[in-house]
């Protein structure tokens, strides 16, 4: 009896939790953008992003958020102002049109939610922005948080027409509500 205890003993340690599986972004999914302009409000979307959510709450250590945004997708509504916008003084999108927003902590708050200590990568600039969220489980769950991203820390609007900080704020308010679903086979 003692052989076959230290057998299974020994094989304990190797068993590892399975990793939460992939979602995807399904119907419903939106990622958005708010700041603004000499105090007019300037809201926004991505029409375009694609998204790799594995998130458990009981098994953070083995979560991963893996994000592709097509800035080109950007939209305000304005047509002159998503040209400046998708322009290189912002965006860039001819030279980089992607961003890219990874997560490999997580950390769990005291009022049920939860922080992605992920890193955005922007213009070729990669630095650290935490996306506050919920976790909504079920069948179709859903993801809903919030990020303030600091725009000049990735040369975003840094010219000296956008540098002042007085008309156009620093802190970029980013959204996002992912309604995710298993991807497609």
């Amino acid at each position: 009896m003692r052989t076959i205890t230290a057998v299974l003993l020994a094989f304990v340690p190797c068993i590892a939790l399975a990793a939460p599986p992939v979602l995807v972004p399904a119907a419903g999914s939106r990622l958005g953008f708010e700041t603004s302009y000499e105090g007019e409000p300037i809201r926004g979307r991505f029409d375009r992003f694609e998204a790799r959510i594995a998130f458990d709450p009981a098994d953070l250590a083995n979560s991963r958020f893996d994000v592709v945004i097509d800035l080109a997708s950007a939209d305000t509504g304005n047509e002159e102002r998503d040209e400046v916008l998708h322009g290189p003084e912002f965006f860039a999108v001819a030279r980089l049109a992607e961003a890219r927003y990874e997560a490999r902590r997580f950390r769990a708050l005291p009022d049920g939610r939860f922080v992605a200590e992920g890193t955005l990568t922007l213009r070729g600039v990669s630095a650290a922005v935490p996306l506050t969220f919920r976790w909504e489980a079920g069948a179709a769950p859903v993801l809903e948080g919030t990020a303030s991203v600091p725009r000049l820390a990735f040369g975003v609007g840094a010219g000296p027409d956008w540098k002042d900080t007085r008309s156009l704020p620093d802190a970029v308010a980013v959204s996002t509500r992912l309604v995710l679903a298993k991807p497609a086979p």
